[in-house]
Formats: C-alpha cells, structure tokens, sequence
C-alpha cells in the first residue's frame, strides 16, 4: 500500500486544502505516515507571505534529494501559493520536484501524481482561475471535532504589502446553500465547532448581491445546530453592524474576534491601502465591546513597513494598548515580488524593524498576561482536542474566547470518550499563553 506525507505552511485555508489533498490520496488507496522519507507521495503545501516561507519550503525539498535518489519512485509535489506564483520555475530551481499545481487546480492532484509516475517526467499545472471550491473535494479532517468550512476565496483588497490577490486570485463567494448544505453534513458527522474560513469573511457576497451578507451567512450555519462557530479573517472596512450584532445574538458564536489592523499609523495605513483610519479602527473596536463585553481580540500587525518613523510605531503600540488585544500575530515586514510595496521608497533596516519588534512583543506579552489574569476564578467552556505532549494526565482544550486550558484527566474518566466534548473547567493559573485549572464536568452532562 501506498504511503503519503503532506506538509502545510501559511494559513487557515493553506491547511483546508491540506485536508482535501488528504482525502483524495486517501481514495486512490494511500495512507499517511509521518515522516516524508517515509512516503512514496509528499505534498508540500506553501505560502509565500513572507520571504521565510520561500527560504524553508527550498530547504526541505532540497533535504529530501538524497531521499529520493534512494528511492527512485517517489513522488515529491509542490502546491499551494508557492506554487501557484513559481509554476515551472520551481522544477528549474530544484530538479527533484516531481509535481507542481497552483491554488485553482487542487482536483488535478491526483491525475498529475499519475502521469509523473507513469513518465518519469516533472508536470506542472497552474490555472488562474477556477469555478471550483477546494470543499467540493473529499476530506481527511485533521481533527473529527472541529471542520474548517471556506465562504470565500480570493481577495479584492490588493494591501499594497499582500500577494493573496496574486496567488490566490479575485474574490469569490461560495452560494449559501452550498455552505449550509455542508454545515449540515458536518454536523451530522460530529463536528463540534466550525470555523468559517476566508481571506475577507466580512465580504461574503459582494459578488454574489452587489453588497455583504455574512451576517447571514452566520446566522444560517448557526441554525444547523453546531455547537461552536467561528470565523477567520475578517477586514476592518467591511465588518458590519450587522455582523456585530449577529455574533452577539448567536449563543452558539464564540466570543472572540480576529480583527487585523496591521498598523497604529494613518500614514502607514493608507500607504498600505488598508481604507480606514486609527479613530476608525478604534470606533469599531469599542462598538464590539459594548455589544459582547466578553469578547476576547486579536490581530495581526506589522513592524517595519516601508516608510515607518518612530512615531508611526508608537502610534501602533497606542494603538494595540488602547484595544487591549488577548492575542497578536506579530511579523516584521517581508518585501514581496510583485507588490507595490515592494518597491516604495524609505525600506527600513533590519537593525531597526527588529528593535521595533521587540518592543512590540513586549507589550504583546504584557497584555496577554493580563488579560488572561481576568479569566481567574471563572468558568470556562472548553473544546477538549487532546492530552499535552508533556504530560498525558494533562487535557489540552480550546475555550469559547480562543484561549488554551489545560486540566487534568478527571478521575473515573477515559481519555478517549473525553475527545471532542465540551467541559466546564475553573481557571485556576493563568499564564501568558495559557490558562489551567479543575475539571467540572461535561456540559451535555451537568
């Protein structure tokens, strides 16, 4: 029997596609392991957001040289946004790719698989564009309890710093009953919480009605009966009251938002093309908070843009101070071929945008800590996903706001029959990542 190992650099919908390459090298008979030299398939889906992810994706690939020359029949494919960009260039760059596809052509896998074994030969196919969703293939989920479900895919925004219109092509709308039908089979399946995935969820629709619907669209999975039901990633621009008051509405929407503002600075927001302002930001973070006071934030920011004076970063760090985030993905900025940034005047060095990042961690570090210090003392509703690779008497589990909760294996109870139910646990310790604390009870149980 054949063998496979996929890799997945980048984002929610990076490791969506993942699945669905799971489940078709699953129906032509593989199985995983893992560990790629011990595949006869390995996939390697990439980003190529930031620079880093270029540099790895080379240097495993490269790894692999001598595993292949041992083993002459195996098959190593390349896909994703890498791919997508690099299309034949990549088999230039590294002789032993044996299979490249972009972001629009997932379903080609396995016919492209079957011609490099048959010819021994590199084949690459890149499409600009598709009709097809990656969730009209079959799936392997990585977890039974959880599903990501994409509304979305592409994006019409065109940051000046971001590929994904590039590599992942203008933005288009799944048709809602297409989501819902699927939403339904999830839940009949055991999912417990699904993430609705896109890169500008607040968008749905534009395409489809001339204006957004993702309230709708949240209220119409909500009422398939999931338990849990999130979302990722939203824009600032186009999150609407009426999305705002959806989630608050929902009982069984989570409370907790990631909402990228990328910087504090008007100057460096506009430069970027972000289309809203500091105060505009602020406005809207503070309308959540009066409409979900438990709502736990997080965002994504960038140090070092082209162009950024000492106070534009300041102006982040107020700005981050002010909302009070639980959480923050922190980047320092990665010039991208092809991007308008790229190519702005002002690049900022190295020494600079890292001292800047480091600061910006800080502050980071010291808000998380004290945001989860709130959560002391209460009761949280937790997903449990699995045991701690430390310590197997120790649960791992996801909170209704996002957080991890580690709690102990109650007594009397089966590790296995605890996975993907949904526990009251008192916080006892809180960390800066993490919280912990005292199994309750199983909440269909209580």
């Amino acid at each position: 029997m054949e063998t496979y190992f996929i890799q997945t650099y980048g984002c929610q919908m990076n490791k969506h596609d993942s699945e669905r390459v799971a489940g078709m090298l699953e129906n032509m008979g593989m199985v995983a392991v893992d560990a790629p030299n011990k595949a006869d398939v390995v996939v390697f889906m990439t980003c190529c957001v930031r620079e880093k992810a270029d540099v790895r994706l080379k240097g495993v690939v490269s790894s692999l040289k001598y595993a292949k020359q041992a083993s002459p029949s195996m098959i190593i494919a390349v896909g994703g946004c890498i791919g997508q960009r690099d299309g034949q260039k990549l088999v230039e760059q590294i002789g032993h790719i044996d299979v490249v596809f972009g972001t629009q052509n997932i379903k080609e896998l396995p016919s492209l698989i079957q011609a490099a074994h048959d010819s021994k030969a590199p084949q690459v196919s890149v499409k600009e564009v598709s009709d097809d969703f990656a969730s009209d293939l079959p799936t392997h989920r990585e977890s039974p309890y959880h599903a990501w479900l994409p509304i979305t895919v592409g994006c019409d925004n065109f940051c000046s710093y971001c590929v994904v219109p590039y590599v992942r092509g203008r933005e288009r709308s799944r048709e809602l009953d297409d989501i819902v039908t699927e939403a339904t089979k999830l839940v009949a399946d055991g999912v417990q919480e699904i993430t609705l995935l896109g890169q500008n969820v607040n968008s749905y629709g534009r395409d489809l009605y001339g204006e957004p619907r993702f309230a709708e669209v949240l209220k119409a999975v909500s009422a398939t009966g999931i338990k849990r039901l999130g979302f990722a990633t939203s824009h600032p621009k186009d999150l609407t009251d009426e999305t705002i008051e959806a989630m608050a509405e929902l009982d069984n929407c989570l409370d907790y938002l990631h909402l990228p503002f990328q910087s504090g600075s008007n100057t460096i927001l506009k430069e970027m093309n972000r289309v809203y302002t500091r105060e505009e930001y602020k406005r809207l973070i503070d309308k959540i908070k009066a409409a979900m006071p438990s709502i736990a934030l997080s965002t994504d920011i960038i140090v070092g843009f082209p162009g950024e004076t000492e106070q534009d970063f300041l102006d982040t760090l107020s700005l981050y101070e002010y909302c009070q985030f639980d959480q923050a993905f922190t980047f320092i900025y990665s010039p991208r071929e092809g991007t308008p940034a790229a190519t702005m005047p002002n690049q900022i060095s190295d020494e600079i945008a890292q001292e800047r990042f480091q600061r910006l961690v800080a502050c980071v570090q010291k808000c998380a800590y004290e945001k989860n210090q709130e959560t002391l003392d209460t009761i949280q509703s937790v997903l449990i996903e699995g045991t701690s690779k430390r310590d197997e008497t120790k649960l791992v589990s996801r909170s209704r706001q996002n957080k991890v909760v580690h709690f102990g294996v109650p007594a009397g109870r089966e590790v296995d029959d605890l996975m993907g139910k949904i526990a009251h646990v008192r916080i006892d310790h809180a960390q800066t990542w993490f919280l912990s604390g005292t199994f309750i009870d199983i909440e269909s149980e209580g």
